[in-house]
């Protein structure tokens, strides 16, 4: 007598059924639930818009970075929030950012310093200095960390 392969075929089709189900689904990748890196956490005060041009506005324009991916600041005039997002090589992307609408001298100025958080696509940080660049390799402005 010949032995039937067809029981042992099917429990090893039922072993391998069993054993590929066993994982479950493909866990699905979320937003991060935390930002880190250098850029996030201190604030960071003004120092340029392009490479040379210092502003004259009342209050220094700054923004901190949240780990939970918000950003708030203040341009020089309005207080402004918004989200972030950090990725490779020094990549960076703020959201659209809401901000408050008061009247101030100089507001093309403060204008400015939205404009570059806009346009920003990566950032260099060099000791405490924090540098954004355009999507041109442009330099947009630069930061300082407020310790």
């Amino acid at each position: 007598m010949r032995p039937s392969l067809r029981p042992l075929l099917s429990l090893t089709l039922l072993a391998l059924l069993l054993v590929g189900c066993a994982g479950g689904p493909a866990p699905v990748t979320g937003p991060a639930d935390s930002l880190s890196g250098p850029v996030v956490g201190p604030r960071w005060n003004l120092l340029l818009v392009g490479t040379s041009d210092r502003l004259e506005l009342a209050t220094t324009p700054w923004f901190e970075v949240a780990p939970d991916g918000r950003v708030s600041g203040h341009d020089g005039c309005n207080r402004f929030s918004g989200s972030v997002e950090l990725g490779p090589n020094n990549r960076i992307e703020f959201g659209e950012l809401s901000a408050t609408r008061m009247a101030c001298p100089h507001m093309e100025q403060s204008a400015q310093v939205t404009a570059m958080l806009d346009t920003a696509y990566r950032y260099l940080i060099d000791h405490d200095r924090l540098v954004f660049f355009g999507p041109d390799q442009r330099v947009l402005g630069g930061f300082r960390r407020d310790d």
